[in-house]
């Protein structure tokens, strides 16, 4: 029943990538003139800090089913987002947006490149799950009833 526990952690992954790749959209749409400030504020802000709080409770609930490997990875990003937060630096502010502009991008890029890695990471976990909830180790992996 695994499986379970590793389909929930590829979707809650998807949910992050998207929301990630949403607001790297929206600052590209900002630097190609197509958004205003304003709008792109209300739009990533309304983002942010539930995007943080998947994040915080996707590294929880690694710690608590015993997954400590894919606990040690998420714990970093999610300090990050945590630090961010504590220091009120976590919402774009209308007046300084064009001057944070490269730093934010660049930030979403990696967390980007953070969440690609995992994504992966996730599936693999994922698909040996299946096979072994398939294979249980009780039944004869071969079919032929040889052993």
């Amino acid at each position: 029943m695994e499986w379970v526990l590793w389909l929930f952690f590829f979707i809650t992954n998807l949910v992050l990538m998207a929301a990630n790749l949403y607001q790297l959209i929206c600052l590209s749409d900002l630097e190609a003139d197509y958004l205003n400030p304003y709008e792109l504020a209300s739009r990533i802000n309304a983002v942010i800090v539930p995007e943080f709080l998947l994040h915080g409770a996707f590294c929880i609930l690694f710690l608590l089913t015993g997954h400590w490997f894919m606990f040690l990875l998420t714990l970093l990003p999610a300090y990050y987002n945590a630090k961010k937060y504590m220091t009120r630096q976590h919402l774009i502010d209308v007046t300084e947006v064009f001057r944070a502009l490269n730093a934010e991008k660049t930030a979403r890029i990696f967390k980007l490149g953070f969440y690609i890695v995992f994504f992966t990471l996730v599936i693999v976990r994922l698909a040996f799950s299946v096979i072994n909830a398939v294979f249980d180790e009780d039944d004869d992996v071969r079919g032929f009833g040889l052993s």
